[in-house]
């Protein structure tokens, strides 16, 4: 199976159709737009695929259909799994195993935020025991209250199938002191919070598992993929995307970003689950990314 590595892999949203299951036509529209556009894979039902408001029935069908599919571009699918159930989880592992993915993303138990460190880690290293399949470790304290320190990267990185992390927290610390806990172990660091990408490539990180990806997916590859061979054009492309990605984040996801996604002809619907909203018109202050993205 092939390996994850450096670039980006946009936190896919999920297309539904007219009934509001997952639109299977969709996904195969959206996958081709990454791939066309440099992409190295894409993680399903996370954040912005609405992870949470997906039955894992529906996630165990999502990855089915979506692998074979991805294969045929020359991506890689990661499942998000975002449960409070320990056993949910396992078994999310196992079919995003037998569906051939290559990876899971894993958010901590959110709903049991009170838990100390001792019993997340507990937690965790039960899913890296039974899992049949590598695990991204997935820090984002404002959805789910529970921060994952550098010292907990750590530990967890001693287990073989932990393969490294995800960090959507927005701190500049977090940068060099997951680095620093993750260096010479072999593991992958991929950013969330995309106004550190610079930042983060230059301590060393793997590339970027982002939002902004949905709807930016041939800015943030470029640049990724330039990096160290060309830093000056890379650096350059990152500050003039920059206002983009900021104006991304200030406004309701992934309600935006479909939205985009319908007007460039990618999804045919931009409709959400509830209890989110869809929008309605795409706000002044994105028009930035209309003309980035034509």
């Amino acid at each position: 199976m092939t390996r994850l590595g450096a670039g980006v892999y946009p936190a896919a949203v999920t297309p539904f159709d007219e009934r509001g299951a997952i639109d299977v036509p969709g996904v195969a529209r959206l996958l081709a737009w990454f791939a066309s556009k440099g992409c190295n894979g894409a993680v399903l039902a996370g954040t912005n695929g609405e992870g949470p408001s997906l039955s894992a029935p529906e996630k165990r069908d999502l990855v089915r259909v979506a692998v074979p599919l991805a294969d045929g571009f020359g991506l890689q699918i990661v499942l998000g799994i975002a449960s409070n159930s320990l056993e949910e989880t396992v078994w999310l592992c196992r079919q995003a195993y037998e569906a051939g993915c290559p990876a899971v993303l894993l958010m901590p138990p959110g709903y049991f935020r009170e838990a100390p460190e001792a019993a997340i880690e507990a937690w965790f290293m039960q899913v890296l025991n039974r899992s049949p399949i590598g695990v991204l470790v997935y820090n984002f304290p404002k959805r789910t209250g529970i921060t994952l320190t550098a010292e907990l990267m750590q530990r967890l990185a001693r287990h073989e199938r932990m393969l490294g992390l995800k960090d959507s927290s927005g701190s500049r610390e977090n940068v060099a002191s997951y680095a620093e806990a993750l260096r010479g172990l072999g593991k992958l660091l991929y950013v969330g919070d995309e106004t550190l990408l610079s930042a983060t490539l230059n301590a060393g990180w793997t590339g970027t598992i982002s939002g902004a990806a949905n709807v930016l997916p041939l800015w943030l590859s470029e640049i990724v993929s330039s990096w160290h061979t060309d830093p000056d054009a890379a650096q350059t492309k990152f500050e003039l995307v920059l206002p983009a990605i900021e104006a991304l984040r200030s406004v309701s996801q992934p309600a935006a970003n479909k939205l985009l996604l319908r007007e460039f002809g990618v999804l045919e619907r931009n409709s959400v689950r509830l209890p989110l909203l869809p929008m309605d018109q795409v706000p002044e202050s994105l028009e930035v990314v209309r003309r980035l993205a034509s």
